[in-house]
């Protein structure tokens, strides 16, 4: 795979990390494909049809909405990054998670540590890396 487009791709998530956990939305939405599809329906338990998401907007209120009042750190490890073609590759990223609901948070849960892993689709526009496809499975969950 050309190091040019891994390390884009690389740059590409972690500023996905970093948008979450500073609540940079406008940020967040430049990182994904209009058409983007977001899966996250086996990151809880049990299973949520209504996190299968389709469009980028859609996933970007979504995901501001379920984080309002809380706080958040993301870290995401050993990329496994294939480039399948000229402008698409693939990648799997192991990943952990802490969420801190705030006073009057919507989440049902006053802390949340979650190990699992991101499996995504990216593809190159105008030069750019974009994240087309998100999957989010967890392996483990921990909350109080």
């Amino acid at each position: 795979m050309g190091g040019d487009a891994y390390e884009e791709i690389r740059a590409l998530k972690a500023r996905y990390f970093r948008a979450i956990d500073t609540q940079d939305w406008a940020l967040l939405r430049t990182l994904f494909t209009d058409d983007a599809v977001t899966d996250f329906r086996d990151s809880v338990s049990p299973r949520d049809e209504a996190l299968l998401i389709r469009g980028a907007d859609g996933f970007v209120a979504s995901v501001s909405g379920a984080l309002a009042r809380a706080r958040s750190a993301h870290h995401g490890h050993n990329p496994e990054i294939t480039l399948t073609g000229s402008d698409t590759a693939e990648g799997i990223w192991a990943m952990d998670d802490y969420i801190w609901a705030g006073p009057a948070c919507a989440l049902p849960f006053g802390t949340l540590h979650g190990f699992g892993h991101y499996h995504e689709l990216y593809v190159r526009q105008d030069g750019r890396w974009l994240i087309a496809e998100t999957r989010l499975t967890r392996i483990r969950v921990e909350t109080h």
